[in-house]
């Protein structure tokens, strides 16, 4: 079983040598190679490494004109004779000591095993308060987004390992740097398995943290829903729960302007027709491929869903009215607040 250990590199001259003496000593009962692929670095990361080829299985590839951590990446895979593809950052805030744990989960049945900070026994070493926010939110963001890789703990570290098979023929076109997130979308396999890490204290070279990065990021995910399938989903689900405010609208008008019923307790009645409303379309034409779970399951559940996105409409229909906003507008102000709960529910739990 041979390990192909891919290194991305852009400035990381001062890492090279501790890095390869360490994977070197680590995996020293392995049939290994070391694949660096650098983006022309101006500190001639490229070059060094050449020069360290000569203690070390290491081959190096100079990349001129592409450039990205991901596509570098990607350039590995195309170029790795190993069987099993170990994919870190030369940084040395991924500890190759770590690689034998997930060569150990590959040889026990996983397909991809995920060096992972947020399983228990992981974590991270000094980050300011905002860098933990940064990474919680889009792990949080990516795993609502994209249902295939909810149960990830950590589907955006940059510190995996993998079987060939993975992704040998898989078109991956990532935009950023999260490559894990594209070959879990993507990628043929079956089980999953993280083992924890402590995220090390970066010892030279500059962060690649940036507002490019995070919108990239969020550019990724955009069109990962595309390719899943995802974003047709939610444009169907809008537009199912725009047919569920007029029918909300309509009986909120009849029950206060007709009838004379109070403001605030029409709403109630109004809401519950709009659920139903909104189900027996969703049933047949939003998640119609996803009807896993018998009729009368999906039916409470969307209630339960659609019932907790009520809650939040009502409180702020209530609150807006007592304020003296017009009730029509103050219930369609919940109605657009509720919306992301009844989505993110129903996605993952009526239809999940």
């Amino acid at each position: 079983m041979k390990v192909s250990v891919i290194v991305p590199t852009y400035n990381e001259r001062e890492n090279l040598e501790e890095l390869f003496e360490r994977i070197s000593r680590t995996l020293k009962d392995y049939d290994y190679e070391i694949i660096v692929v650098d983006d022309d670095s101006p500190d001639r990361t490229w070059e060094f490494a050449q020069e360290l080829s000569e203690r070390y299985p290491v081959r190096v590839i100079r990349r001129t004109e592409e450039k990205g951590l991901s596509s570098a990446v990607i350039r590995g895979f195309k170029e790795a004779h190993g069987d099993i593809f170990v994919v870190m950052d030369a940084d040395l805030q991924h500890p190759p000591e770590v690689i034998p744990e997930l060569l150990n989960a590959i040889k026990n049945g996983a397909d991809v095993a995920i060096a992972s900070r947020y399983v228990p026994g992981g974590g991270v070493r000094n980050w300011y308060w905002y860098r933990k926010l940064i990474s919680r939110g889009a792990i949080m963001v990516g795993r609502l987004a994209l249902p295939r890789i909810r149960d990830v703990k950590d589907p955006v570290s940059g510190f995996f390992a993998l079987r060939r098979e993975v992704v040998e023929g898989v078109e991956l076109n990532p935009v950023g740097f999260k490559i894990l997130m594209e070959v879990l979308i993507k990628g043929r396999y079956k089980k999953v398995t993280e083992v924890p890490f402590t995220f090390g204290l970066r010892r030279a070279g500059e962060s690649k943290l940036g507002t490019k990065t995070m919108l990239n990021y969020l550019r990724h995910v955009y069109r990962l829903m595309r390719w899943e399938g995802e974003l047709d989903r939610l444009i169907k689900f809008t537009l199912v729960g725009l047919s569920g405010v007029v029918v909300n609208q309509s009986f909120l008008w009849l029950f206060v302007s007709g009838f004379g019923w109070d403001k605030i307790l029409a709403n109630i009645p109004a809401t519950e027709l709009a659920i139903l409303n909104n189900f027996t379309w969703n049933d047949l034409w939003t998640f119609r491929d996803l009807k896993r779970k018998p009729l009368w399951r999906r039916l409470v559940n969307f209630h339960i869903a659609a019932l907790t996105g009520a809650v939040v409409q009502w409180i702020i229909y209530a609150g807006l009215v007592l304020l003296g906003m017009n009730y029509l507008v103050a219930n369609m102000f919940g109605i657009v607040v509720s919306f992301v709960v009844r989505f993110l529910v129903n996605r993952h739990v009526t239809w999940g």
